[in-house]
């Protein structure tokens, strides 16, 4: 594969957020006034695949509220953009992320249950939802530790590669709570029951190999070639029609936690919207004539 050329969207180019004004109150990081604005998300761009990075390496790529709003942004801004098709989601320096930043949400759980629901399970939660149900392929390239909220992460996205070196925990229970981003609902539908109680009942570390061999990612590929696999699969499955694949993963995500007879219902609904469509016309179009498909979203 050729050598990344990326163009940057650098947060240099929005305007700051104004200084906040000191609270009464113990308050964790200040939020940016434009999220876009962050830089703890860095996004850029490669034809029709977009590379977001978490990017507080001296922090271990840690998720404090900034960054999850930053997040949040770029993927709204990537779900508006039909150039990008593809997601592809890692970390800065040697983590995917340490998981919550605890000097972040200490203060937050101090002042009790309403206000840590408030200011931090539930913004965590949206930002794995939104992951999960993205209408674009995301997909993880965990290029080292994934603990805590960075394997809540990992787990709501919808393809996984990892480094050799990748290193998974459900560490919360070291701190006294259980996963709150979502661990506990998508870790055992994902790698089964009994194995993930095994994680969120020890907090133990697992190794890339382990995780792939339960399900937790698809792939382990060697440190130095991760990214250049992930931008591999994600070339490939821009190929493909969006429209097929926001049906794809909408009638996975939707139907996986219904009844069959449901989650067929979704799958015919999904497929009904596609046949008017110039893409579903084309690949047949494309298939009869024996010729590459041009899809166009459209």
């Amino acid at each position: 594969m050729t050598a990344l050329k990326l163009t940057e969207t650098p947060a240099s180019a929005a305007p700051k957020p104004a200084t906040p004004k000191p609270a009464v109150r113990l308050k964790p990081s200040a939020r940016a006034a434009d999220p876009a604005a962050s830089d703890t998300v860095l996004c850029q761009t490669r034809g029709a695949v977009a590379l977001l990075t978490l990017n507080r390496p001296d922090k271990l790529n840690a998720i404090n509220r900034e960054m999850i709003d930053c997040l949040m942004a770029r993927l709204d801004a990537i779900e508006r953009d039909d150039a990008v098709r593809v997601v592809i989601l890692t970390g800065a320096g040697r983590a995917f992320s340490a998981g919550a930043d605890i000097a972040d949400f200490a203060p937050i759980v101090a002042e009790g249950a309403s206000v840590a629901l408030r200011d931090f399970v539930h913004p965590g939660q949206r930002m794995t939802a939104r992951i999960e149900t993205f209408p674009k392929p995301v997909i993880a390239a965990v290029n080292g530790l994934a603990f805590g909220g960075g394997s809540e992460i990992t787990e709501a996205t919808h393809i996984a590669l990892a480094s050799d070196s990748a290193r998974f925990s459900k560490a919360e229970i070291n701190l006294g709570f259980a996963p709150p981003f979502g661990g506990t609902q998508r870790l055992p539908r994902l790698i089964g029951r009994k194995r993930a109680l095994a994680m969120l009942l020890t907090g133990e570390p697992i190794g890339a190999k382990q995780a792939r061999d339960c399900g937790l990612v698809n792939e382990v590929v060697p440190h130095d070639k991760l990214r250049d696999a992930a931008f591999d699969l994600a070339e490939r499955i821009a190929e493909k029609s969006p429209l097929a694949l926001a049906a794809a993963l909408g009638s996975v995500t939707r139907g996986i936690n219904v009844p069959i007879d449901e989650g067929l219902a979704v799958e015919a609904g999904y497929f009904a919207r596609m046949v008017p469509t110039a893409d579903f016309a084309e690949g047949i179009a494309a298939w009869l004539g024996k010729r590459r498909p041009t899809f166009t979203g459209r």
